[in-house]
């Protein structure tokens, strides 16, 4: 089985991090985002990737040279313009030479989605087009599934209002497809599947929908990312886990790191606190800072408070400051 994963966004909802690495490649458990996912991919029997690339395509490729991932096969294909997500799918699935029944994925999503069965379900029905599809306990801030009893998906409402929705279940950006699907979207044109070949192959009685109640989390957002990377601490996940503090991190004795992440050559200062953050590869916390629900890059000096805040690789705490934003992480500095 084959998979395209779109990691082509420019992830703007989690600058500053973003300024510096694609989102993909940010750290969930001390390891990139798009490593994790692909191994999910590979219990499935997925045996060959291709990243459907667009914004700085580089550190994909430096990360993987010898073009392997989770012992899956890498391919790269860089768009020439941004194509929205229906168009980097054809343009992906092209360059890969697909002919057959595919994966397609998110990049910024992570779930212990069983893949295979998702396609046993789209073979089984006949499908043009199959989603995963979770259920949410408020339906009213998203795009909502209605379904027949069969599976088959019959419309699409955004964000209906309370107590009108024809069910609780959301998009949860994994995609089965037949090639045909192709040939539904212009080549060379922006268009998104969601909102343009979906709702067209679901007209046709060819789009169906599988919920399931797996773990499923969307990183593109600030406190979702933190959640991640929290999740995989907690051992949440079926086959994820991590460690607290890497091997290659340096932290005081006197430091207390409590439901939190240290990266690789981050250093923790002596009698520092870090609560329910993630301290990402080549941070500095200072002695005596205290860091709560936050995600760093940069430096925070002694003596200094940072709490909800995420802090980019040239960002800076000084020494002293307290930071604090109201509720969920805010980006403070670049």
């Amino acid at each position: 089985m084959r998979a395209v994963v779109l990691v082509g966004g420019f992830g703007t909802r989690l600058q500053p991090l973003t300024l510096s690495t694609p989102k993909p490649m940010l750290p969930v458990g001390h390891v990139p985002i798009i490593e994790r996912l692909v191994a999910n991919l590979a219990r499935s029997g997925v045996s060959d990737v291709t990243f459907a690339l667009g914004f700085k395509p580089e550190p994909f490729i430096e990360a993987f040279p010898t073009g392997e991932c989770a012992g899956v096969a890498l391919h790269y294909a860089v768009e020439p313009s941004p194509l929205d997500t229906a168009g980097a799918i054809r343009f992906a699935a092209e360059a890969a030479g697909i002919d057959d029944t595919f994966v397609v994925v998110n990049g910024d999503v992570l779930t212990d989605l069983d893949v295979a069965q998702l396609v046993r379900f789209h073979r089984d029905r006949g499908a043009e087009a199959t989603l995963h599809l979770i259920p949410v306990a408020d339906p009213s801030s998203f795009g909502v599934v209605g379904l027949d009893a069969d599976g088959r998906v019959e419309r699409f409402v955004e964000k209906p209002a309370p107590g009108t929705a024809p069910s609780n279940l959301v998009n949860a950006g994994t995609y089965i497809l037949e090639p045909s699907v192709l040939q539904r979207i212009p080549s060379g044109e922006k268009v998104s599947i969601e909102r343009v070949t979906f709702p067209a192959i679901a007209a046709s009685r060819g789009l169906f929908g599988m919920a399931t109640d797996d773990y499923w989390i969307d990183t593109g957002q600030p406190e979702l990312y933190l959640q991640a990377n929290l999740d995989v601490l907690a051992g949440l996940r079926r086959n994820d886990r991590s460690v607290a503090v890497h091997a290659d991190a340096s932290v005081d004795g006197t430091a207390v790191i409590d439901h939190a992440l240290i990266g690789p050559g981050a250093i923790v200062g002596k009698d520092a606190v870090v609560r329910r953050s993630v301290v990402l590869p080549g941070a500095v916390i200072g002695d005596r800072a205290t860091v709560t629900d936050s995600m760093v890059m940069g430096r925070i000096g002694n003596d200094a408070v940072a709490a909800a805040c995420v802090i980019g690789a040239s960002g800076v705490v000084a020494a002293g400051e307290d930071v604090q934003a109201e509720r969920r992480p805010q980006p403070i500095a670049k």
